[in-house]
């Protein structure tokens, strides 16, 4: 199996600079949107989706640190880049729920309410946090820059394993009241 190497160039940097910001941006005004778009019926379970979504990043973010503490720098590698893509896809699946749907309430009452809402909140934020970290960690692992590579995955990896995490806790405790 070929190995994709980046060319390494100061644009890159730029760039993931310019999406760190500009896809939290265009995720909070795609989720400003009033009028929700009627997608189908299919966006309702859209949230089950995403709960396996980052159920799966989180092992694959596991595995890809097993192996890399294992030098095992394919299977780290094709754990990183398989966590990477499926971001993406919860993106994509993220936006198309949240254009087509009302949001949910919680309706969980008593100490709970506050756990729910604190684990909420920091998912959000931290996920708006991550973006820049993560899209770091992987030019640089792909352009060979580990000493950088290392210095981002530092940060990387403990916010998008939470993240990951926290979001499955999230769709746990709200899933009773999706309608």
């Amino acid at each position: 199996m070929a190995t994709l190497v980046i060319e390494k160039k100061p644009k890159y940097e730029r760039i993931i600079n310019v999406l760190a910001i500009a896809i939290p941006v265009a995720v909070a005004v795609l989720l400003g949107i009033r009028q929700k778009i009627d997608l189908g019926e299919w966006t309702k379970v859209l949230p089950h989706v995403i709960g396996v979504i980052n159920s799966l990043t989180a092992v694959l973010l596991l595995l890809g640190y097993y192996f890399i503490r294992n030098n095992n720098l394919t299977a780290h590698r094709q754990m990183m880049t398989a966590a990477f893509l499926l971001g993406a896809v919860f993106l994509v699946c993220y936006i198309l729920y949240h254009v087509s749907n009302e949001s949910t309430p919680y309706g969980g009452q008593g100490a709970i309410r506050p756990v729910y809402y604190f684990l909420l909140i920091s998912h959000i934020l931290l996920s708006i946090v991550v973006v820049w970290f993560v899209l770091r960690a992987v030019y640089f692992g792909y352009t060979n820059q580990i000493t950088q590579h290392r210095k981002a995955v530092k940060w990387a990896l403990p916010i998008w394993l939470y993240v990951s995490i926290s979001g499955v806790i999230v769709y746990l405790m709200i899933s009773p009241y999706y309608v």
